[in-house]
C-alpha cells in the first residue's frame, strides 16, 4: 500500500485500521463472488450483508419490490446525512476466471459488485468505531438490480432519501474496474454515458426461396437497416456528443434454407452523452428503420426504450473527493479522468437527486499475461486486496463531507 499524503491523520487511521478488517472483507466478498444471484431479488445476497451488519447496531431497512438493504448510522453530534452505495447484483455468464471461489451456478459477478458490497461493508465497520465523532448521519445503499432492473430507482420509490428525516447533502459509490491496482479515477461533470435500447421488427411476406421477386424478403431490409443504423449516427450526430449505437441482436427465419420468412427483427443499444442527442435518437431512429423498409416494400415497427440516465458528478463534491483521496492515498493515486465512459450505470438516478461524485478503483491483479479481462468478460478478475482502500476511501468522504457540512 503506498504511504498516504501528508497531513492527514485521520486517513492514516482509516487506511491502517481498513488492512486490519481486510481479511473479512476478503472473506465476505469471495462467499459473495461464489454465489451470485441475479436481478432484484437477492435473498442469500442479502442474508449475508445483514449478517455482516448485526454487531453493528445500525438501523436497518429492507426493501419490499426489491431484496434492497438500507442502513443508518447515527453519529454523535447533530448534523446532516452522507449516503454512501453499493451494489449487490450478477450477470447471466458462466465464469471462466480460475479462481478457487469461483461461481459454479451460471451466474457471475464479472462487474465486481461483490466488491462493492464488501467494501460498503468495511466503511460500515470503520465508520462504526468512529460515531462518537461523527456531526451527522451516514446511509449506506445496499442495492440489488444494477445490472439493467433499475434498482436504483425503486430504492428512491421506497423512500431512500428520507431515511433520516431530509436528504443526504452527498452521495458516493466507488465502482471497480480493470487497471493499475488501486488507482482512483473519477471527474467533475458526466461519467457514464445514458444507455437506451431499441427493438425493430419488420414485416414482409414470405415466399419460396427460388422465387424471391413473389416475397418481400426482411432479410436484405434488416441488413440495410443496420448499416443504415451506423451511418446515422456517424453522419447525423456531431463528433464531439458522442453517440454509440451496436446492434446487438438479429433474428429471422426458421432454419429452412429455401424458406424466405416472412418477418425478422433486431434490437441492440445506444449510449449518448448530453440530453439533446437523446432526443434526436428516440426521435428520428424508428424513421431511419420504417423508411429503409418502406424503400423495399416492407414495413418496420421500432420501439426505443430510454433506460439510465447519465451519471453527472457534481463539480463540488468531486472537486472534495478528489482532494480527500489525495490526502490520504497521495496524488500518483488518484486521477481527473480526461472523458466520460460510455457504459452505462444507474447511480445516475441517485445523482440526478443528490450531489454526488461515482469513482473508479482500478483492481486489475498483479502478473497477468496480457492485460487485464474488461468489466462483463467471463474471464474478469478482481483483486479483492484493494477492499481495504475503498473502505477507507468511502468512510473518508463520509466523515470529511460532514465536517464541512458542520463548519
Amino acid at each position: 500500500m503506498a504511504a498516504n499524503g501528508p497531513g492527514d491523520a485521520l486517513g492514516d487511521r482509516f487506511v491502517a485500521r481498513a488492512a486490519d478488517l481486510l481479511p473479512g472483507l476478503v472473506g465476505l466478498r469471495r462467499a459473495i463472488h461464489a454465489a451470485p444471484e441475479l436481478g432484484l431479488h437477492l435473498p442469500e445476497t442479502q442474508r449475508k450483508v445483514l449478517d455482516a451488519l448485526a454487531p453493528l447496531g445500525l438501523e436497518v431497512r429492507t426493501g419490499t419490490a426489491l431484496t434492497s438493504v438500507v442502513a443508518v448510522l447515527r453519529g454523535a453530534r447533530p448534523g446532516p446525512a452522507v449516503l454512501l452505495r453499493a451494489d449487490m447484483d450478477a450477470l447471466p455468464l458462466r465464469e471462466d476466471a480460475d479462481v478457487p471461489f469461483r461461481s459454479s451456478n451460471g451466474a457471475m459477478h464479472a462487474c465486481g459488485h461483490d466488491l462493492h458490497v464488501a467494501g460498503l461493508v468495511g466503511a460500515a465497520r470503520l465508520l462504526h468505531e468512529h460515531r462518537g465523532e461523527l456531526a451527522g448521519d451516514v446511509v449506506f445503499m445496499f442495492q440489488p438490480g444494477e445490472e439493467g432492473f433499475g434498482g436504483a430507482r425503486l430504492m428512491l420509490d421506497e423512500g431512500l432519501l428520507q431515511v433520516t428525516g431530509e436528504p443526504p447533502v452527498a452521495a458516493y459509490a466507488v465502482h471497480v474496474g480493470p487497471g493499475p491496482r488501486g488507482t482512483f479515477v473519477t471527474r467533475p461533470g458526466t461519467v457514464t454515458a445514458s444507455s437506451t435500447t431499441f427493438a425493430v421488427e419488420v414485416s414482409g411476406r414470405g415466399g419460396h426461396g427460388s422465387r424471391p421477386h413473389e416475397a418481400v424478403d426482411p432479410v436484405p431490409v434488416l441488413a440495410e437497416i443496420v448499416l443504415g443504423l451506423q451511418a446515422f449516427v456517424t453522419r447525423r450526430f456531431d463528433v464531439f456528443d458522442p453517440v454509440v449505437l451496436s446492434v446487438t441482436n438479429l433474428a429471422a427465419g426458421t432454419g429452412a434454407a429455401n424458406v424466405i420468412p416472412g418477418s425478422g427483427s433486431l434490437s441492440g443499444t445506444v449510449r449518448t452523452m448530453s440530453p439533446e442527442a437523446l432526443a434526436r435518437v428516440e426521435a428520428e431512429l424508428p424513421a431511419v428503420a420504417a423508411r429503409i423498409a418502406e424503400a423495399h416494400g416492407a414495413t418496420a415497427a421500432t420501439e426505443v426504450t430510454t433506460g439510465y440516465p447519465s451519471v453527472v458528478n457534481d463539480p463540488a463534491t468531486t472537486s472534495r473527493a478528489l482532494d480527500v483521496l489525495r490526502a490520504s492515498f497521495g496524488d500518483a493515486r488518484v486521477v481527473e479522468a480526461p472523458h466520460p465512459t460510455m457504459g452505462a450505470e444507474d447511480f445516475s438516478f441517485v445523482t440526478r437527486e443528490v450531489p454526488g461524485t461515482m469513482l473508479m478503483l482500478l483492481a486489475g491483479p498483479p502478473g497477468l499475461d496480457g492485460p487485464p479481462a474488461p468489466n462483463h468478460s467471463p474471464r474478469a478478475v478482481f483483486d479483492d486486496g484493494v477492499l481495504a482502500d475503498q473502505a477507507a476511501a468511502l468512510a473518508l468522504l463520509a466523515v470529511r463531507t460532514l465536517d464541512g457540512a458542520a463548519r
